[in-house]
């Protein structure tokens, strides 16, 4: 032994990598094949090869480890508001939008498609999240900007390109584009109605001169944006006033980063947001100082337009949710298997596999809801399926982000004082948690927001829930009663603001009873009814009833 060895390291488990991030997860595998993504398959499991090796699970770390960085002028003083990113955020990037997480569904439509970039996505949710912000905004830009044929004819072909492009040039010439959001300012936040940026029409003479024929319809716009998201991404969506008095109501428009001119427009970066996750994304604070942008739907109808787009943001958010969880999970059930306390493993003391199971369920519940109410994405069409989703996705970005920052705790402390340390993923997962309660409409936000889907069309909605949750009907008497608790309140109204986030809860646990009760494993479905349906059930982790048959369900989490 060397003189300056001390001790010999031992009992610590591996890092958890080089594992197949889609075959490694039954429940994942399960609700693509049902939920109509089946053929998507051999693709996720390749991408779950290539995501679950070291060197890529490492590029989350050296992504977070070195943060962007604002540049706001060049060597020689001219203002250039460009952000730097560390190597490790451009192969996120490319991966992502190599693989398609940011347009696939649009680019090559068919049945499941919804579905299968929603699995994809959970994935990536695994390893790195900064990363899927701009994904998100590029997705949801699309329904928005399909609509307007001139914007269309130039932005799509590059938006639904798989080619990731991080050069700073006019769309025209760029291989591939992502799309970012400002919407909210400082005296308003999450009521943008009481925006102040405002927007006039250019003289169209003047417009092309300057742009030629891309001058068409292009307005000038003066303001601030105090939550500018992704400010490298190549154009963003943002809300203005038409008139001083806002008596128009607010319209969206289009600002691009470098006009057709080859000129940047006059959007000045002020700072970069010091956040508390997610740090490996650039999120800042700007200014508008007469920015040229292009009406995106119609004058005064902007908040309509972001509605559909934050349709399509909040269902990234349950999914992205869904996928930290996964990772935690992983994270802590593999050390529980490799680490011996007390003369045995972790994993198999029973209280320790009371907490790591009832961590289990809540991933696989966390997961079955997201690929479902990503099916209602797919059949848009059908209006009962529309207007269940039109409810489940308030109510699954309320209760399952809110779930995320306890699940995200109680991994840490699973692996205990190493799990705390940045050394490894579990912080950086914690920290990642709450955006996704906040962003795109916090709690309240969300809950009101399910109060007003079953107001605007309440027969039809409660008919729409209803027959989700009737094929599980008969299969457990605590179901029964739970769903026709809930069933019979929004049938007699007995809704209320003060009660929103309860329901909103309830909505979507009975959801999730009846997905587990139909399609999981017994030890599964039973464990989740007697865990979070009965009267005073929830809580803390860990407090599965008597007789839940554990080692099944980790099993089944986390085959060996």
């Amino acid at each position: 032994m060397d003189m300056f060895d001390t001790h010999e390291v031992f009992n610590q488990a591996a890092p958890f990598a080089d594992v197949n991030l889609f075959t490694c997860d039954p429940a994942l595998q399960e609700a693509l094949a049902r939920e109509g993504g089946g053929w998507a398959a051999g693709a996720l499991a390749a991408l779950g090869d290539k995501l679950g090796r070291a060197e890529t699970l490492d590029l989350a770390r050296l992504a977070n480890a070195n943060p962007p960085r604002l540049v706001q002028y060049d060597r020689s003083g001219r203002r250039v508001d460009e952000v730097e990113f560390h190597p490790a955020w451009h192969a996120l990037m490319a991966l992502m939008v190599g693989a398609g997480a940011h347009a696939a569904p649009w680019a090559e439509p068919r049945a499941g498609a919804q579905v299968a970039r929603a699995a994809q996505y959970l994935l990536f949710g695994q390893l790195e999240n900064g990363a899927q912000c701009p994904v998100t905004m590029t997705y949801a830009s699309v329904p928005a900007l399909r609509r307007e044929a001139r914007l269309a004819a130039t932005w799509l072909p590059r938006i639904l390109s798989r080619d990731y492009d991080p050069r700073a040039l006019p769309v025209a010439q760029k291989r591939g584009a992502l799309i970012g959001m400002g919407m909210t300012e400082k005296q308003g936040g999450t009521d943008v109605r009481a925006n102040t940026t405002r927007a006039e029409p250019l003289e169209p003479a003047a417009a092309r001169a300057r742009f030629g024929e891309d001058g068409e319809g292009a307005w000038r716009i003066v303001g601030h944006k105090w939550f500018f998201s992704a400010p490298q991404a190549d154009a963003h969506l943002v809300l203005a006033q038409t008139d001083d008095a806002g008596s128009a109501g607010l319209s969206c428009f289009l600002l691009p980063r470098i006009l057709p001119d080859g000129t940047r427009n006059a959007i000045r970066v002020q700072r970069l947001k010091d956040k508390l996750g997610n740090r490996s994304n650039a999120s800042s604070e700007v200014e508008f100082h007469g920015a040229i942008g292009w009406l995106v739907g119609k004058v005064g109808r902007g908040i309509p337009t972001i509605l559909e787009m934050g349709s399509h943001t909040r269902l990234d958010c349950v999914i992205g949710t869904a996928g930290i969880m996964r990772a935690a999970l992983c994270h802590a059930l593999h050390h529980a298997r490799g680490r011996a306390v007390f003369g045995r493993m972790l994993a198999e003391q029973p209280l320790m596999q009371n907490v790591l199971a009832d961590l289990a369920l809540e991933s696989e519940a966390a997961t079955a809801f997201a690929l479902r109410l990503a099916r209602c994405f797919d059949q848009a069409d059908d209006p009962a399926q529309a207007l269940l989703g039109r409810l489940l996705t308030p109510a699954g970005k309320y209760w399952i982000c809110r779930r995320g920052p306890g699940f995200g705790a109680e991994a840490m402390e699973v692996v205990g004082g190493n799990g705390y340390v940045e050394d490894g993923p579990l912080a950086r997962l914690y920290r990642e948690f709450p955006v996704n309660s906040i962003w795109e409409g916090s709690g309240n936000v969300m809950c009101l927001d399910v109060l007003r889907a079953l107001g605007k069309a309440p027969l039809e909605t409660h008919a729409a829930l209803a027959a989700e949750l009737e094929p599980a009907a008969g299969l457990d008497a605590r179901f029964d009663a739970f769903a026709g608790s809930l069933l019979d309140d929004l049938a007699a109204m007995r809704v209320d603001e003060f009660g929103a986030r309860v329901l909103a809860e309830r909505i979507v646990l009975a959801v999730q009873a009846g997905l587990l009760l139909r399609f999981a494993p017994a030890c599964v479905a039973q464990a989740f009814a007697g865990s979070r349906l009965l009267a005073g059930a929830g809580g803390a982790y860990g407090q599965l009833p008597e007789g839940t048959d554990c080692a099944a369900i980790l099993a089944r989490a986390l085959p060996a």
